[in-house]
Formats: C-alpha cells, structure tokens, sequence
C-alpha cells in the first residue's frame, strides 16, 4: 500500500500538473460552439498543453489513441476519438477528458459542456452526473471506506432515474496514469479498501439517459451507449487527507470548495 501514498514533494508536483488540467477544461469553453470540429477542439487543446504550458498531453500515444484529448458527443459514453469529419451541433452535449503529464506526474479531469441551446432533460442528466461526483467527495477522509464513493454515486443517480456504467471506473493517479486503487461507481459490498492520507485518485461516473449497457466501436475506443441514450461523464482527480479531501484539479466558478473538511 506505500507505494500508492503520495508523499508531500509528489503532492505538490501533482498539484501543478492538476493546475495545467483543469486550465485546458477552462479555457476550451468559448470553443465549444455550433459547427466547430472535434478535430479543431484537440488542435487547440494540444497546442495550449504543449506551447502554453509546456506540458505532455497524456492521452496522445497512449495505447495508441491518435490524439491528445478525448472528446464525447452525446451517446459516446467515453474515449471518442477527435475527428475532422465530425462538427458539434446546437443543442449537443458534449464530454471533454483532459490528461496531462508535468514533471513525469499525471493528473486528469473531465467535464460536460453544452452547445448552444439544449433541452431540460439532457441539461438534468449532466447536472445529476456532477451532482453524483460532488456528493461523494463528502465521504473521503482517511479511515473512510473506498465503496462509500460508489454507494453515493449510484443511489443519487438511481434515485433521480438514470443509470450508471459499471465498466468503467476510476484509479490511482500520479506517476503512472493508472494505479490503484480502483474507484467503482456503484456500490461493491466486498471492495473493503480503506482510504489513507496519501492517496491521489479519480472519481469520473458515467451516467447514461436509459440503459446503463455499452457498447465498444470497430476503431477500438470509442464507447457508445447500447440503446442510443445520451451519456454524462463528469472527473475530478482528488488526494485523501486526514480531514477530508482536496480537488487537485479544481476549476474556477465550480460552486464546491476546493478543500472538503469532513469530519
């Protein structure tokens, strides 16, 4: 278990490379409009990871996914593939992932943006899934058990009528891009992991409109839901500490602290 507790010279290397993550989900916003192409939206976040912040874009190579940001539109669950074929369309909602590598530490982040004008129903599905990511992190402290997250998650989605992926979890983070521990969305009553100052983790549920089953793509990657329904990713990277949590990639004008004190 040592070797997945951060000490506090990882800590602040991971804190600057978080900074850099969250800065690309905040300066793509003004982009994300009708008729840009996804293709167009990777070039600009490369270039800002690259040049600006003199970063390495995480995702870019990785198993051999062919660019730098993943970018999902509507049923694309998670992993789609930026294409200069593809151009965003009013009323779309659409799924950002952002990784990067800084000083050889990793951090990643997600979050829903929408496009133009979009209907009440598809707005509730992304703001249930952030609602589920916000609620958890009042449940991480050290001592705490690792399956409260998914326990949370998983009832305030159910409860408000929509369903979460259970393929895909979230993990570890900090040298490497994935380590433990895993991070299920739903609640796992023989996960008996406890939390631990230290530890430096994803939480990204995946909440689709009907269906909670996918399906994977020929290109290998991309992940759509079965039944044509919309889907909602929203991820923050966090470290436990003893009282709570910190977000290590906050965003500006999220309505949640950056410190979670929970006692």
């Amino acid at each position: 278990m040592k070797n997945i507790l951060k000490n506090e010279y990882d800590l602040q290397q991971i804190r600057i490379s978080g900074k850099i993550t969250a800065n690309v989900l905040e300066m793509i916003k003004p982009y994300i409009i009708p008729d840009i192409s996804t293709k167009d939206i990777d070039d600009i976040c490369h270039n800002y990871i690259i040049n600006v912040k003199k970063a390495i874009p995480a995702c870019l190579g990785y198993n051999n996914f062919p660019k730098s940001i993943c970018i999902s539109v509507n049923d694309v669950v998670c992993h789609g593939i930026p294409n200069k074929k593809l151009f965003l369309k009013n009323g779309d909602i659409v799924n950002i992932d952002v990784s990067v590598i800084k000083n050889n530490y990793y951090t990643d982040a997600s979050k829903m943006f929408l496009v133009g004008s979009v209907n009440k129903k598809n707005k509730l599905l992304c703001q249930i899934t952030r609602n589920s990511l916000y609620l958890s992190l009042k449940c991480i402290k050290h001592g705490a058990k690792i399956n409260k997250i998914g326990q949370i998650i998983q009832k305030y989605v159910e409860k408000n009528k929509f369903s979460v992926v259970k393929e895909y979890c979230g993990h570890g983070i900090g040298k490497n891009f994935h380590e433990l521990p895993y991070i299920l969305h739903f609640y796992n009553k023989n996960d008996h992991t406890i939390m631990q100052k230290g530890m430096v983790f994803t939480i990204e549920p995946m909440v689709n409109e009907k269906s909670s089953s996918i399906k994977c793509m020929k290109d290998g990657w991309t992940v759509k839901t079965q039944d044509g329904g919309l889907s909602s990713q929203y991820e923050h990277t966090i470290v436990v500490t003893s009282t709570g949590c910190e977000i290590i990639t906050h965003q500006k004008n999220e309505k949640i602290p950056k410190i979670f004190i929970n006692t």
